[in-house]
């Protein structure tokens, strides 16, 4: 029975989501998406260009659910300000669920490309949710800087590459004092009163102890 495009689309990317957790990116081959969908190679290369492209179209999948939550929390406008900033950033904590499930299976050491694109993918997509919510702030008189996206675009590829275990190796102790000092700093990048965000430091599920050494 022929199927449509996108419902064949869809069966590539999930056998491929299944074989890359299975085998990593690289172990994996075209032949064994083949095999798994049960289609012709011509099939596959209907679709796709090549297994880089099937795993461009996983991350896009990705993406969507990870950002999609996050600007449905921004545009809650129900929500007070802050509290929606803490609500992004923890809806991008990649903990629990699917989300646990997907960063567990980019963080193997075989699918460093797929890590490296999804990382660039929560860059480019959470500045301009997080900078909306900054403006909103900034006329509130909650936040004073005249460069709202270059300090959300700041915030989030330091949280993203400095906080990713597979980058930067921590102690507990020496995390907790890299988060205080986050936190620190980007109340002064966004001209915010001091203490006023400290909250999100709850976000990194960081004991007391840990943080104050």
């Amino acid at each position: 029975m022929r199927k449509d495009a996108e419902e064949r689309r869809n069966e590539i990317i999930d056998a491929a989501d299944m074989l890359f957790a299975q085998k990593g990116f690289d172990g994996t081959s075209t032949n064994d998406i083949l095999e798994n969908v049960g289609i012709a190679r011509g099939t596959l290369y209907h679709h796709f260009k090549s297994k880089e492209d099937i795993m461009d179209a996983l991350i896009d999948r990705y993406s969507d659910r990870l950002l999609s939550g996050a600007t449905e929390i921004a545009e809650n406008k129900d929500i007070p300000v802050l509290d929606r900033i803490l609500h992004v950033v923890r809806s991008m904590s990649l903990s629990g669920g699917s989300s646990e499930e997907i960063m567990d299976h980019i963080h193997r050491p075989q699918n460093a490309l797929m890590h490296q694109k999804i990382q660039r993918v929560i860059i480019q997509g959470l500045t301009p949710i997080l900078t909306g919510m900054i403006r909103e702030g900034i006329e509130l008189g909650m936040f004073n800087t005249p460069f709202p996206y270059e300090c959300m675009e700041m915030v989030v590829t330091y949280a993203n590459t400095v906080f990713d275990d597979d980058l930067i190796q921590m102690t507990n102790e020496e995390r907790g004092l890299r988060i205080q000092a986050f936190v620190f700093n980007v109340e002064r990048l966004l001209g915010a009163e001091s203490g006023s965000l400290m909250d999100t430091l709850n976000i990194f599920a960081i004991e007391d102890e840990n943080i104050n050494g």
